[in-house]
């Protein structure tokens, strides 16, 4: 650990900043993890693409079909490849609270820089707001590590800024990652200024929460390394041209990646995100693979589409 539970914000204000990624996990034809892949691809978003931070064993990474030990497994490697180059956030979201628990000390323990704790599904609660104090504040209590929260739809319904803000006054939580409509993460951030990092994996509207918000932390989703390749890092570009203050040149550099954005809207097929970034990641030269139950694998009619669109996109690569 690099700071105390006491300076987790502190800490967090100054190192938890810039683009952070959420990394899939490449597989093995027979599903295995593929650990050399998973490596090198953590090199390439580092050393090629200037990536500042990345999300491990997250939704992207399809952590609901990896086991506790592949979990731990997959933080074990980013230490590893990160090796003070970039910043770490380890998912221990899970439904089981022993299970989060387990994947937040083991975190905390191998060399982790925080951790992400999704919203838990919650039925038959009428106090909903006090479940999610109690629930975070537990989390708190015990570990010293910096927390994160995260509030997406999954869960069956949205945080709202103000049960937020609560939490957010507890030590050690440091930011957020607020998959929600843009109306309510604009009154989160008015409410807790600089306290947290707020956060949403809208790329799209990255640009415009640094000029308007004052934000300072993406987190996060794969855009950073669909969107760039080591000799085209426009998403970073326009990232520093913003917190420069230089946002006309910010906004012309971002709009230039729009038939980028576009070819893979066109591209991606309904209810197959993951097995999309993967194959997309393949065609930019990174290691992609298939993925597992209950995700959906590409059929070969939708990679011809996703081949077409990428040959013209305009990425240079």
């Amino acid at each position: 650990m690099q700071y105390s539970r006491l300076d987790a914000k502190d800490y967090a204000r100054e190192h938890m900043r810039g683009i952070w990624a959420a990394a899939l996990n490449p597989f093995n034809p027979d599903l295995s993890l593929n650990e050399a892949g998973l490596r090198a691809n953590i090199r390439h978003w580092i050393d090629d693409l200037g990536i500042e931070g990345l999300f491990i064993a997250g939704k992207q990474g399809e952590f609901f079909s990896m086991s506790l030990d592949e979990r731990k497994r997959n933080f074990d490697i980013a230490v590893d490849e990160c090796g003070g180059k970039a910043g770490t956030i380890m998912s221990a979201s899970d439904q089981n609270f022993d299970t989060v628990r387990a994947l937040a000390r083991y975190a905390q323990d191998c060399g982790a820089d925080y951790v992400v704790v999704h919203a838990p599904v919650l039925s038959f609660v009428h106090d909903r707001g006090e479940v999610l104090y109690q629930y975070y504040k537990t989390l708190c209590d015990e570990l010293d590590i910096g927390i994160a929260m995260w509030s997406h739809p999954d869960s069956g319904y949205l945080m709202t800024p103000e049960e937020c803000a609560r939490i957010a006054d507890l030590p050690n939580i440091v930011a957020i990652k607020y998959s929600v409509p843009r109306e309510m993460y604009v009154r989160l951030s008015h409410m807790v200024g600089d306290t947290i990092h707020v956060s949403t994996s809208a790329e799209d509207e990255w640009l415009d929460n640094i000029e308007e918000l004052g934000w300072k932390l993406y987190l996060c989703s794969s855009p950073p390394y669909h969107l760039q390749t080591k000799n085209d890092r426009r998403m970073h570009e326009y990232t520093q041209l913003a917190f420069a203050g230089n946002f006309a040149e910010a906004r012309r550099v971002r709009d230039s990646l729009n038939p980028v954005r576009e070819a893979m809207r066109r591209a991606r097929p309904a209810d197959k995100p993951q097995a999309f970034g993967k194959y997309w990641q393949e065609l930019l030269g990174q290691v992609g693979g298939p993925v597992r139950a209950p995700m959906l694998n590409l059929s070969d009619a939708e990679k011809e589409i996703v081949r077409r669109e990428f040959a013209g996109c305009g990425l240079t690569l």
